[in-house]
């Protein structure tokens, strides 16, 4: 079981099945397809919440290029660009409602040292999106 955490606005975005993926850095260890992720919002805080218990379903290689001067430039799952319409699904799929939501989230998150453009490598990690029946029962855990 690999755990992962969220910023609080991820949470219901996660519930409600319209979050079934995360992006992460390249780390030693990343969860595994067919292991349980654990997703939290605030670990390793008083305020951590398990918010649900979900299959990994795959993990792929992903590259990110953001712009500071407008919309992103490039997104690559396994060495594969997306096109405009499929970086608008994947932004969807990372819990934003648009794709100048997610560009602006990256650069307050995680600005480059120099320059106006964020170029990211890491992995995409994916479940199976939450119907609200799956939803763990998080205000009983309070």
């Amino acid at each position: 079981m690999v755990a992962y955490s969220f910023k609080k606005q991820f949470g219901p975005p996660i519930l409600a099945g319209t979050k079934a993926q995360t992006i992460r850095a390249d780390r030693k260890r990343h969860a595994r397809p067919g292991e349980e992720l654990q997703l939290y919002t605030g670990m390793r805080t008083k305020h951590c919440r398990l918010v649900a218990r979900v299959p990994c379903i795959a993990v792929e290689p992903v590259r990110l290029v953001f712009s500071r001067r407008g919309p992103s430039e490039l997104f690559e799952i396994a060495g594969t660009p997306l096109s405009p319409r499929k970086m608008i699904r994947f932004a969807h799929a990372d819990g934003f409602d648009s794709l100048d939501a997610m560009n602006r989230c990256w650069w307050a998150e995680h600005p480059p040292e120099e320059g106006d453009t964020l170029d990211f490598t890491g992995v995409v990690i994916c479940w199976t999106p939450l119907a609200p029946a799956d939803a763990l029962d998080i205000g009983a855990a309070a």
